[in-house]
């Protein structure tokens, strides 16, 4: 958790750059995507082809210590491991004055982010389960590699014309990284940040639950926990405690895939 002088750095020395800026030879800068805990992201132009691409800037004052760089370099080289269509391509890797750039393919996609809250889109327990499931086959690709991302949430997650794409690896590490993020006091932090797979599957629960509360209406005020709220069959809360780690949780996504499409055979049937 940000301590006040840590923001208050932020709001002095991280300011985004201005669109027209110039990263690199051939990079413009359009306007600002968004901003995370340690990057901030661009739309840009490569002027050399005209083609649009997403530029991330490391956060000016996470440039200045060894642990950002070094997460920027690990950034660097797990997109660069990594490849397909359910994950943006890495074009390029650039230092300038003191400030580190990854360049890569502009995604022209919607979050899940944005299809609940700005769209209004809402998931049935069928429509989070066919979701679950690709998205748990694109989580096997970065397992089978030894990595895990690490934050799998609604923001991190977009639909491309029906087909899902991964994005920000600024958390994700190796499985014998050691990422020195983790804190003590947190204990769910130390859930979500672990290097293993359950980080990967303890966030994809909490995506699902965002899923399925897509459709919810409160009918009372008392407060009441998910598996109270949620009209969600009892075998689906069976697999969602297992990767929030109520119950004993999946140590492979192989186990996740297999229960959600026997699941998926058992509940179309109905």
């Amino acid at each position: 958790m940000a301590t006040i002088k840590e923001k208050l750095l932020r709001f002095l020395y991280d300011r985004p750059l201005k669109s027209g800026s110039r990263v690199g030879a051939n990079y413009e800068i359009w306007h600002v995507l968004g901003m995370g805990s340690y990057g901030i992201t661009y739309t840009a132009e490569d002027k050399m082809t005209g083609k649009l691409c997403a530029i991330k800037q490391l956060r000016p004052t996470k440039a200045k210590t060894v642990s950002g760089i070094r997460s920027f370099q690990r950034e660097a080289e797990l997109m660069r491991a990594v490849s397909g269509s359910g994950f943006p391509e890495l074009y390029d890797v650039i230092e300038q004055d003191g400030s580190y750039f990854l360049v890569m393919e502009y995604v022209d996609g919607r979050t899940f982010e944005d299809l609940i809250f700005e769209d209004g889109r809402i998931f049935s327990e069928v429509d989070t389960m066919d979701v679950l499931d690709e998205l748990c086959t694109l989580v096997s690709v970065l397992h089978t590699q030894g990595i895990y991302h690490r934050d799998l949430r609604i923001p991190n997650i977009l639909d491309v014309g029906g087909r899902l794409k991964i994005i920000d690896f600024g958390l994700a590490c190796y499985q014998d990284d050691d990422p020195e993020d983790e804190d003590p006091r947190y204990p769910e932090k130390q859930v979500m940040r672990a290097v293993s797979p359950s980080s990967d599957f303890y966030h994809m629960g909490h995506f699902a639950l965002f899923l399925l509360y897509s459709g919810f209406e409160p009918s009372q005020k008392k407060e009441r926990t998910w598996e109270e709220e949620l009209s969600v069959s009892q075998e689906f809360k069976k697999v969602l405690r297992k990767m929030l780690q109520i119950d004993s949780p999946y140590t492979e996504v192989h186990q996740v895939i297999n229960d959600l499409r026997e699941l998926k055979i058992m509940v179309k049937k109905r």
